[in-house]
């Protein structure tokens, strides 16, 4: 297993609760410009926890939720386990295991940034049927736009592991090559999450960037948290907010 897919392993109980879901207006989205319907068959390829997969279950006959990592893909099992059309895959972006020309739409929510975009091309490629879709979703923090923002971005500049190197604003250089020599579009939704201490503390924990306990980072980080949360909260709470922002085209 690469070390891309390894580093969520610890953290999948924090990725369940913290990390934020996706706006309902994508399913609006997906159905007026990729054609989903009741009978479209879906691949959400790097699905994690479910988060996307969740969302799009109720309009979809069939959602193939493709997850590499064995814990996050068990916690989006014992999520979604209610609905019939949720099959759960064992495979990657480059090796879905799914059947050729067996897909009408292909999503990834927080995910292409972890691919290897030629070998993912390649798969998405084999498994589409004709003139299917593939829609890239990312949840973008907004990085500026609060005092707040300002200074948890600078948090995670000053403790983030590797922070700089993985965040997935530098992987969106790679979606024209990707769809290439195709044409996108993008739409963009506003998303927000709201946290207590408790829960700001679990959504940092929730970044693979992030120092985990013993390393001589966390304790500090820690402590810079509680003084943001002291400074920016307001009754008790914080807000985060994201562009959510959609990807999609025709391979």
């Amino acid at each position: 297993m690469s070390r891309s897919v390894e580093r969520f392993s610890s953290r999948v109980e924090n990725y369940t609760k913290y990390r934020p879901g996706y706006p309902h207006e994508i399913v609006g989205l997906l159905q007026d410009q990729c054609g989903l319907t009741k009978e479209t068959v879906v691949a959400d390829v790097g699905s994690g926890t479910g988060k996307l997969t969740e969302i799009l279950l109720p309009n979809c006959n069939e959602v193939f939720a493709v997850e590499p990592n064995d814990q996050m893909r068990a916690a989006g099992e014992r999520q979604l386990k209610g609905f019939p059309g949720f099959k759960s895959v064992a495979g990657r972006a480059e090796a879905t295991t799914l059947s050729s020309a067996s897909v009408d739409l292909i999503t990834a929510g927080q995910a292409f940034h972890w691919f290897e975009p030629l070998g993912a091309r390649q798969e998405f490629s084999r498994i589409l049927k004709p003139l299917g879709w593939v829609a890239l979703v990312w949840n973008g923090r907004l990085l500026q736009t609060t005092p707040f923002l300002k200074d948890y971005e600078a948090l995670l500049l000053r403790f983030g592991t590797d922070y700089e190197k993985v965040r997935h604003e530098n992987s969106e250089s790679a979606i024209t090559e990707f769809f290439s020599p195709s044409s996108f579009a993008v739409a963009t939704f506003p998303n927000h999450q709201v946290f207590d201490y408790e829960g700001l503390k679990g959504r940092v924990f929730s970044s693979s960037y992030t120092p985990e306990p013993g390393n001589p980072n966390f304790e500090p980080m820690v402590h810079q948290l509680e003084q943001i949360f002291d400074k920016h909260q307001q009754q008790g709470q914080v807000v985060f907010d994201y562009d959510t922002r959609v990807y999609y085209g025709q391979l």
